[in-house]
């Protein structure tokens, strides 16, 4: 059975307005390496395509990914399946938007079921948590330059909001701080993101902290889990400071654009993910055509 892609429509019904943008681009758009003189990293050199088409099935421990007639494996040879009709559908958006070659290095969501699936660093749900708060400690967005003033009142302008945000929704303290051992972070503020945190599954978890290191930042990341942020909002500022410094000193364009297209795939992937394992419900709709 042949598989379209997903839809602008079904993408904004599930996982809301404000995140289809970047997620249409991270589904629909896979990168490549562009630039005058370059030539594509090693990388980008992937395995030929197998395959003609893709298709989803239900099975007993839950959608499957079907390639032709192959059933998908993850690295360590498990049976590829998730627990959602809807991201089985979004991974197989993904298989069915390779090319001639696949590239895996754009398959960020086949990335992170396989984690999910194999867990190769063996971690449990608390540790998953545990690494996710601990980026407080160095939060992009708390830590701050006592000069120059432009840069010292852009921070505050964009990042101010942003914690005050997350202040007010979780009933904790954050702050700021231009120390270099960054700002004091409570143990009540520790405590509640712990607690919350604890509310997703293992698999959001993974998706959770995938955002949180590309990110660097578990207040844009909790965010963008609320919608209170889009993914180009969320990608914007933790690059604030590497921006300003573009702006005034200029950069290598087509690099530049390179990694900000690449980070906001990954950021709006793992996005995508934690709300797609977070699903309680199935899709209604008829997505597979023939």
């Amino acid at each position: 059975m042949g598989f379209p892609l997903l839809s602008a429509h079904l993408i904004t019904e599930h996982v809301g307005a404000s995140l289809a943008p970047g997620l249409m681009i991270c589904l629909m758009r896979p990168r490549t390496w562009e630039g005058p003189g370059r030539k594509p990293p090693s990388f980008e050199i992937g395995e030929k395509r197998f395959y003609q088409n893709v298709s989803i099935s239900q099975g007993e421990g839950g959608f499957e990914i079907n390639l032709d007639h192959r059933k998908l494996r993850t690295p360590q040879g498990k049976l590829f399946t998730v627990p959602s009709e809807a991201l089985a559908i979004a991974v197989a958006t993904e298989w069915d938007s390779q090319q001639d070659t696949i590239k895996m290095y754009t398959m960020h969501l086949t990335t992170l079921c396989n984690t999910s699936l194999d867990n190769p660093t063996q971690r449990d749900k608390d540790q998953l948590i545990r690494a996710a708060v601990k980026f407080l400690d160095t939060d992009t967005v708390c830590y701050r330059v006592e000069e120059p003033e432009t840069l010292v009142e852009l921070q505050r302008n964009e990042w101010d909001p942003v914690i005050s945000w997350a202040e007010r929704r979780y009933g904790v303290e954050i702050g700021s701080s231009t120390s270099i051992t960054g700002p004091s972070i409570p143990a009540r503020t520790r405590e509640v993101m712990v607690s919350h945190l604890a509310s997703y599954n293992m698999w959001a978890l993974q998706g959770i902290e995938f955002v949180v290191t590309q990110l660097k930042s578990l207040v844009l990341t909790l965010g963008l889990m609320d919608l209170h942020l889009t993914v180009e909002q969320a990608v914007l500022l933790s690059r604030l400071e590497e921006e300003y410094q573009i702006q005034k000193w200029g950069n290598i364009e087509w690099a530049h654009d390179y990694e900000l297209q690449e980070l906001r795939a990954r950021t709006a992937a793992g996005t995508l993910f934690v709300h797609l394992c977070s699903e309680s419900t199935a899709i209604k709709h008829k997505l597979l055509q023939g």
